[in-house]
């Protein structure tokens, strides 16, 4: 438990860390604007209304450019007023006036010509008008300055008044260019004699302040600089359109489209071949995205007219649906239990199993983040998906690092008692060998020297040693052969295990097999004993092998609190074969297994004496065979 507490907060604190310092932010947006895009329309304008200026509007004027449009603009703006419309932005900026270039150039006599722009004027100074300024950043520390409109407009606003009636129509982008946030009162670093009276609110929060009939100045100071994130109503053409020319046709105020109009704002823009006021949107322009068939394949493809992302910024101010990031609580918490079960349930499954389990939570926090945008809150899923990453990296640090010491612990408890093949084997098979044991059926062989006491009665120590060493040598690589353990020596005994701690099926018949090899080289080492020792009184050299097959507690044995253990064999299986090893000298033969030992071996086994023995420890009498050969 320990264990799986800390694997998750480690990979929570990266989570975290990553958070915090927006490392993966721009892999955020890309969800962001996935699920913008799989989620359409998201609500229903009901606040808006965009009125541009496109293809049709301008056919309709071909030999008028736009900066000659103030009679038109001040027309259109009228009508919209008429019909209802609650405040009226025009997201162009008259950085010029017809009248001034009329008198720049001797036109103005003219006296239509000297009012041309009257209108518009007046149109301005009825007070439901907003016009756009754009920031002009300073640069080597210089202080901002601000691109307006011409001050004949800016002196026809009601009581001059730029902080109610320009806003700042700069647009936020993101670092990849895309547009998805904004800042109601963008900070500003103007010149003391520049700031008092200089716009304040950002053209959409004009618009909404002034809809709400709210003075611009309560929401300037404290939101000054915060960024806030938009909440799209949908696609590029989500918000309701009206060409610019139905509002200048002579039966306007009986038209469907502008009769709409009413208690709705009004944002004038530009959505026309040409235009430079197309920008990306987490709708990425798709052709799929807009529900506004009037929308030409171009527009759609490069992106939102900057009017109608102001009226989606209006539309997020005033429709309530505020997306605000998950709390931090919240955030933590749910990030906290997924990292915990899924790293819970990697520590228990296999590597392979583990990516599954990764990948798996990484798609919840795909629905989790989904389901989130749904209700307007950003929840930070890539995040999420690190911490997964995380912790399936770290418990698989921790497998390979502990595979590493219990595969060289395995190594060094069995590379000298079993082939290296078997070895191979069961750190193949990813068998654990902890502290205790396990009922396995195996065979287990006992087998030590005949006439033993009397050799070494006649042999120095040195002696003893050697010739043990050197038949023990030979004992053990044809015991290793056949897959057997070299259990444990007892003085001239021998204790192997067949099938322990790899379950050969065949264990029975690869005992037998190693008892007749052993038998061949006792008989082989009577020359060896011979020539080494002519002088010593020695007799004839030969061993008893005793087999049987059962089952028995096996693994590792000892006490965990100091620390010594020994991997063996204990239990009836054991004692049995033990006993039967010491019954060869009573029925004369070199070999004696178990009927149970002969039985599992099969039919490849040649036995000669049979007899029933009473061993010390059993009430049941074993039923035993003389091992004669094994066939091929």
């Amino acid at each position: 438990m320990r264990l799986l507490l800390v694997l998750a907060a480690i990979a929570l604190a990266l989570a975290e860390v990553a958070y915090h310092s927006g490392a993966l932010n721009f892999l955020e947006n890309t969800y962001s604007d996935l699920w913008h895009r799989q989620s359409g329309m998201r609500y229903a304008p009901k606040h808006t209304a965009f009125v541009v200026v496109d293809e049709p509007s301008l056919t309709r004027y071909p030999d008028d450019p736009l900066v000659f449009w103030p009679p038109l603009f001040a027309r259109a703006a009228a009508t919209a007023r008429e019909a209802g419309a609650t405040v009226i932005g025009i997201d162009f900026l008259f950085s010029i006036t017809p009248e001034n270039w009329f008198n720049k150039y001797g036109l103005a006599k003219n006296e239509a010509l000297q009012q041309y722009d009257l209108a518009f004027r007046q149109e301005l100074n009825q007070g439901k008008m907003v016009l756009v300024s754009s920031i002009l950043r300073g640069e080597a520390g210089k202080p901002d300055s601000l691109l307006l409109a011409h001050p004949d407009y800016l002196l026809s606003l009601p009581n001059m008044d730029l902080q109610a009636g320009v806003g700042l129509a700069d647009l936020e982008f993101d670092e990849d260019g895309t547009v998805r946030g904004f800042v109601r009162s963008p900070a500003l670093n103007l010149a003391k004699d520049v700031a008092a009276g200089a716009p304040r609110l950002s053209f959409a929060a004009l618009l909404a302040q002034r809809a709400q009939s709210k003075p611009p100045s309560e929401a300037s100071a404290s939101a000054a600089g915060m960024h806030e994130t938009i909440s799209y109503t949908g696609p590029p053409g989500t918000i309701p359109r009206v060409p610019f020319y139905k509002l200048l046709e002579k039966d306007a105020a009986n038209d469907p489209a502008v009769k709409a109009l009413r208690g709705k704002i009004v944002i004038i823009g530009a959505d026309y071949f040409g235009s430079n006021d197309l920008h990306t949107t987490p709708y990425g322009g798709s052709l799929s995205g807009s529900l506004n068939g009037s929308l030409t394949s171009r527009a759609r493809a490069a992106g939102m007219p900057g009017a109608e992302i102001h009226a989606n910024i209006v539309e997020t101010l005033l429709s309530g649906n505020t997306t605000r990031p998950a709390p931090h609580a919240v955030r933590v918490a749910v990030n906290a239990l997924l990292l915990l079960l899924a790293v819970g349930v990697m520590l228990r499954v296999s590597p392979w199993a583990g990516v599954a389990v990764a990948a798996g939570g990484s798609l919840i926090a795909l629905a989790i983040g989904y389901g989130a945008f749904q209700q307007f809150v950003l929840y930070p899923a890539t995040h999420l998906q690190l911490g997964l990453a995380a912790g399936f990296l770290l418990v698989l640090g921790l497998r390979l690092t502990r595979e590493e010491r219990d595969k060289a612990r395995i190594r060094g408890m069995f590379e000298g008692c079993m082939s290296d093949e078997v070895v191979q084997m069961l750190l193949a098979s990813e068998k654990k060998l902890e502290v205790g044991g396990q009922s396995m059926n195996i065979t287990v062989l006992f087998s030590d020297i005949r006439s033993f006491t009397t050799i070494t009665e006649q042999l120095t120590a040195t002696e003893t040693v050697e010739f043990l060493n050197v038949y023990f040598e030979r004992v053990i690589k044809v015991i290793k052969a056949e897959g057997g353990r070299i259990d444990k020596f007892i003085g001239d005994a021998v204790m192997a295990e067949f099938g322990a701690p790899f379950p050969f099926e065949d264990h029975a018949m690869r005992a037998l097999r190693a008892a007749a090899s052993m038998r061949a080289v006792a008989e082989d080492f009577k020359s060896w004993m011979r020539n080494r020792f002519p002088d010593k009184k020695l007799p004839e050299f030969g061993v008893g092998i005793g087999i049987h097959s059962g089952n028995a507690v096996v693994g590792n044995l000892g006490s965990i609190e100091l620390k010594r253990w020994e991997y063996t064999a204990i239990g009836d299986t054991v004692n049995v074969a033990s006993r039967l090893e010491g019954e060869t000298k009573t029925l004369s033969c070199v070999i004696v297994a178990s009927a149970e030992t002969v039985r599992l071996a099969g039919d490849k086994v040649v036995t000669g004496r049979h007899d029933e023995l009473k061993v010390k420890g059993r009430v049941e009498p074993v039923e035993v065979y003389e091992i004669v050969e094994i066939k091929a």
